[in-house]
């Protein structure tokens, strides 16, 4: 598939690695939906967006509801004549041990089933919602191709103090799998995007010592760039062959 053939939804499209994905596939040439719940990030990112070569819309939606997520999808695919692919990025933290007790009053607290749901309809339920939606008017309009780039992250593996985001990103990619397999035949092809500490504004509003203890770990001694990881998207999008894996773009980590 080329680039600026792609008629593609950025879910989280408004801020942090997804408004740089939506921003840099307009500047190919490509057309995306941008998908998010912030409309002060939308009105600012289709201002941004102005005058490239890609046509980019913004659409308010929250991809862990059902009814919104199909509303955006009808909307998106009839004002763009279609749509081939989806880029899963929106995601959130919750971050908490599963139980802790307290050094000093022994009190033990634990991990809210609020804040456990509240990760797993985002980033696990959001991304089958939205391949859902995709795949179901690709199947039914003929319209492969189509891709589906599935963002995780190294986490996927089993981070402490993220017992939620490691089970949704984990269940994320064993997802891409099952979809790479169940979907081949309709020439849709799904993969997944596993990055390690990128330079987003998370990262960015982290204290000093506890970001400089963190790159500690990363062989190449340094976070990630957005557009690394978008390389990883172009990458997948462009190569026809490729499906129902995980590219790792971590600088080396291991968790």
């Amino acid at each position: 598939m080329k680039l600026d053939q792609t008629k593609i939804v950025v879910t989280g499209g408004a801020s942090g690695m997804g408004r740089h994905f939506s921003l840099s596939l307009a500047a190919v040439g490509g057309d995306v939906a941008a998908f998010d719940v912030n409309d002060e990030g939308l009105a600012s990112l289709a201002a941004e967006a102005k005058g490239l070569p890609g046509t980019l819309r913004t659409y308010k939606c929250n991809v862990a509801d059902e009814a919104e997520v199909e509303a955006s999808f009808t909307q998106a695919w009839t004002d763009f004549g279609g749509l081939n692919g989806v880029v899963n990025n929106a995601g959130i933290f919750r971050d908490g041990l599963l139980v802790k007790k307290d050094r000093n009053t022994g009190e033990v607290k634990s991990m809210s089933l609020r804040n456990w749901q509240a990760v797993i309809d985002v980033d696990l339920t959001g991304p089958f919602l939205c391949t859902r939606a995709l795949a179901s008017r690709l199947v039914e309009h003929g319209g492969s191709p189509g891709v589906v780039i599935n963002i995780a992250s190294i986490s996927r593996h089993g981070n402490m103090g993220q017992g939620n985001y490691s089970a949704a990103k984990a269940g994320l990619h064993a997802d891409t799998v099952v979809w790479a397999k169940e979907l081949a035949r309709y020439g849709i092809r799904c993969a997944t995007i596993a990055p390690g500490f990128i330079d987003t504004p998370i990262l960015q509003g982290m204290r000093e010592d506890a970001l400089a203890m963190m790159v500690k770990g990363v062989p190449l001694g340094r976070v990630g760039k957005p557009d690394e990881v978008f390389q990883g998207i172009r990458f997948i999008i462009e190569c026809d062959y490729f499906t129902g894996r995980c590219l790792d773009i971590d600088g080396g980590l291991r968790l």
